[in-house]
């Protein structure tokens, strides 16, 4: 078969890509949504494929498909709809979902794109004629009973974005920071300058300035375990307004428990379905976690790119590995690439917080919120960044760095602010001077010391101590 086959939905008839899974409904979306060429990302038809299983299990345990309602299930046909979602979950059709990020705000016509492909799956592994006007296993009746849109869409994000936090950023956090207790351990006698407003200030050891961006990852690891617990909760069993019309009272509890069983995370049905159905604050909570994630990996990344300025003019406190030339013009001139991808992934998720949070707070009315499609799209893609960023930064930069100590060592005995640590000896004053003299005359702080004989050779020589300075003495 090529070209195109005629379906028919509610509104007429529709010309559908002959071997196509999808029918008339995800067609017309098709046609309709021409904005930006983004579909939906794998993860969350993924979600949705779960969200179907497990409203398949409970339909089924509850009697509700195989009863006597419109079109009853024999077990064959029962054990077809699940092996479908299950398919649709393992991601085994990923390109029958066609349709446009920009679309019906409700995500009605995803919904239906998922229904549509299951049932016509469902069908050919029945060994019947997917094409069939007449659907054995109908994408409303039986694939979509006990559901609306308005409450598995939003349930199919939560455990989109909570599953990809689990599976993918958790883990390149967790790696990342180990990184960088490795680093701080190793450098952990490298004793180096401080700088305060981009000026000199007392001295550090490498170790501690690297323990400090580690521990910056550890915070974020809490973050990002805040930011899945947000989503916890549920919609499903909501139905269309909240009220659970047309599907059994115990069916939303039964998908949660079949959901957190099919993730291992700990989902649970909306404590009210009415919050559930219309307002989307879990997301727009996990979102400004992952804003707080994506401010410190920038200001991780930028600060390392800053510490490996160089090789000759900057700090160059550390090398950066080379990945790649990095001028068109400049012959032997290289970037740290790494870090100013991080750089720009991160500022899309800090930009990407924005439309999370207008899309939570204007898009809410009464029972519904109509701005689904985009805000689990792009959570979703700031996880992805994130994770992905992490993964990449450990590789490629964080792994084979390497501490310079000659220029670190270089910068401190250089440096004015070491006359801080003579303070409790000739006062704030007399140190003061001191250091503009000894900037006036490009003279180091012990060079002045020593000519003008200002503390005895061994008193000097204990207060100039850099490492004496890099801990609080009694």
């Amino acid at each position: 078969m090529s070209g195109f086959r005629t379906e028919r939905d509610s509104m007429g008839e529709v010309q559908v890509p002959a071997e196509a899974y999808y029918g008339a409904q995800t067609q017309r979306a098709v046609e309709n949504f021409q904005i930006s060429g983004n579909t939906l990302p794998p993860s969350l038809i993924h979600a949705m494929g779960k969200v179907k299983l497990a409203a398949a299990h409970a339909n089924r345990d509850l009697g509700k498909l195989s009863g006597t309602g419109k079109n009853p299930l024999n077990d064959e046909q029962i054990k077809a709809l699940v092996s479908a979602a299950t398919e649709v979950f393992e991601g085994k059709y990923d390109d029958q979902f066609p349709i446009d990020v920009y679309q019906t705000g409700s995500g009605t016509s995803s919904n239906m794109n998922v229904n549509e492909v299951i049932s016509n799956r469902a069908i050919e592994i029945l060994g019947e004629d997917r094409f069939a006007a007449d659907k054995s296993v109908h994408p409303n009746d039986h694939v979509n009973m006990g559901q609306s849109t308005n409450d598995t869409f939003p349930t199919a994000i939560h455990v989109a974005v909570a599953t990809s936090i689990h599976e993918q950023l958790i883990p390149g956090l967790e790696k990342m920071a180990a990184s960088l207790k490795e680093k701080a351990k190793a450098w952990d006698q490298i004793i180096k300058i401080g700088r305060t407003h981009l000026a000199d200030a007392t001295p550090l050891r490498l170790g501690q300035e690297f323990g400090g961006f580690a521990r910056q990852l550890e915070l974020s690891i809490g973050r990002a375990k805040r930011a899945a617990e947000a989503v916890y909760e549920l919609p499903v069993g909501g139905t269309a307004v909240g009220s659970g019309i047309n599907t059994h009272p115990e069916f939303g509890k039964r998908v949660s428990e079949e959901l957190a069983k099919l993730t291992g995370i700990a989902f649970v049905e909306a404590v009210d379905h009415f919050e559930g159905n219309a307002q989307r604050d879990g997301l727009v909570e996990c979102h400004a976690e992952l804003k707080t994630i994506a401010t410190t990996l920038f200001n991780v990344s930028n600060n390392i790119r800053w510490l490996g300025s160089g090789p000759r003019c900057g700090f160059y406190e550390v090398k950066i590995p080379d990945l790649q030339p990095g001028s068109s013009i400049m012959p032997g001139k290289v970037n740290p690439v790494m870090c100013e991808s991080m750089m720009q992934a991160t500022t899309r998720v800090i930009g990407n917080d924005q439309t999370i949070t207008m899309s939570g707070a204007a898009g809410g009315q009464f029972q519904l919120n109509i701005m689904m499609p985009v805000m689990g799209f792009t959570a979703l893609e700031s996880v992805h960044l994130l994770a992905n960023s992490c993964n990449e930064f450990v590789k490629l930069c964080l792994e084979n760095m390497e501490a310079n100590e000659e220029a670190c060592n270089a910068a401190v005995e250089n440096s004015l602010s070491m006359v801080t640590s003579l303070n409790p000896h000739i006062g704030y004053e007399k140190a003061s001077a001191l250091a503009k003299e000894a900037f006036k005359s490009g003279k180091t702080i012990r060079e002045l010391c020593t000519e003008q004989e200002i503390l005895p050779a061994e008193t000097l020589n204990e207060a100039l101590d850099p490492m004496s300075m890099t801990e609080p003495q009694a």
